[in-house]
């Protein structure tokens, strides 16, 4: 996987061993970084930016980071947290690393997301997400209704979140919580909708009729994790 950007090159450094190649743009001048990959023997090499520019599909900052893909976790592995956050195929990667942020600002570890029809880790997330995807476990599942269900056996109860649903603020959360985020556009696919225990709204008082994905999820999580 190509990644890209000098806050994500840091956040890396701690698993070098994971950093196959970088390329750096002749102007590249950090000299941090540098001193950092010529000490720990990473192969690199010198390209004109024009090049870096045709590698990734963002603001490289003169250094592209090839690296193993993204291992995702288990989601059984999840059972212990207090908070889930489970993304019901959202498509925007900036919407997914701004939620892994929020995630790993508020204290939460775990994301849900789908296997097909929906955003994965990419190098746009990773970018995104601003080195929190180093502290957040990403787990892809093949069936969200199974998983759902299977957090449900484990105590966990289950949130929706969509604009015709309950103030959360009025909410006496549970202790063991799976907070379920729709598509940007379409909301929650009905099936699950139908396995949520109670849906929540945010209560809106201007003539837009919905909130970005990820500043929604900011807001519930913080009125979970703050009550």
């Amino acid at each position: 996987m190509k990644v890209y950007g000098r806050n994500v090159f840091n956040e890396l450094k701690d698993n070098a061993g994971s950093i196959k190649k970088v390329y750096l743009a002749k102007s590249f001048n950090d000299k941090e970084i540098i001193s950092f990959i010529k000490s720990n023997k990473i192969n690199y090499i010198i390209s004109d930016n024009r090049v870096l520019d045709k590698m990734v599909d963002g603001k490289h900052q003169g250094i592209v980071i090839v690296t193993d893909d993204y291992e995702y976790s288990d989601y059984k592995d999840m059972y212990n947290d207090k908070l889930v956050v489970m993304l019901d195929h959202l498509e925007d990667p900036h919407n997914f690393g701004a939620i892994i942020r929020t995630c790993e600002a508020s204290g939460i570890h775990s994301i849900v997301i789908p296997k097909d029809r929906g955003v994965s880790v990419t190098s746009t997330v990773m970018k995104t997400s601003a080195g929190a995807l180093e502290h957040v476990d990403i787990a892809m599942v093949n069936n969200l209704n199974k998983t759902i269900e299977d957090f449900k056996k484990q105590g966990f109860f289950v949130y929706g979140a969509d604009m015709n649903g309950h103030n959360y603020r009025d909410i006496d959360f549970a202790d063991k919580v799976l907070l379920i985020i729709g598509n940007e556009g379409k909301g929650m696919s009905r099936l699950v909708r139908e396995s949520c225990d109670e849906i929540v709204s945010i209560p809106q008082y201007g003539k837009i009729n919905s909130l970005n994905a990820s500043v929604a999820t900011a807001i519930i999580i913080y009125g979970i994790v703050n009550r």
